[in-house]
C-alpha cells in the first residue's frame, strides 16, 4: 500500500498513541488499579485501534477496490479486504 508521507506521519502517530494507551493497560493491570478504569483504558484502546483500522481500510478500498489498475486487481483487492474484515471481526 503506498501512503503519503502524510498518511504515514498521521498512521504512525496514531499507532504511537495506541502503543501508549496499551502501556497504560499494563501500568493499571500492575498496580491494581479498578476494574472500572482498566476496563475503560481498554475500551479507550480497542476504539482507537478500530478508528486505524477503519482508516486504513477505507484508503485500500479507494487505493486498491475503486482504482485498482486492472479488474483482477480490483477483484483480488476485494477478495484481500474480505479476508482481512473476517479475520478482524472474529
Amino acid at each position: 500500500m503506498g501512503h503519503t508521507i502524510a498518511q504515514k506521519t498521521k498512521l504512525l502517530a496514531r499507532v504511537r498513541r495506541i502503543t501508549g494507551q496499551c502501556q497504560a493497560i499494563e501500568r493499571a493491570l500492575e498496580s491494581e488499579v479498578g476494574c472500572s478504569e482498566t476496563l475503560q483504558r481498554i475500551a479507550a484502546a480497542r476504539g482507537a485501534l478500530n478508528s486505524l483500522m477503519a482508516e486504513v481500510l477505507e484508503e485500500h478500498v479507494h487505493a486498491h477496490v475503486l482504482d485498482g489498475a486492472s479488474a483482477s486487481a480490483r477483484h483480488s483487492a476485494a477478495t484481500e479486504l474480505v479476508d482481512v474484515v473476517r479475520a478482524y471481526l472474529k
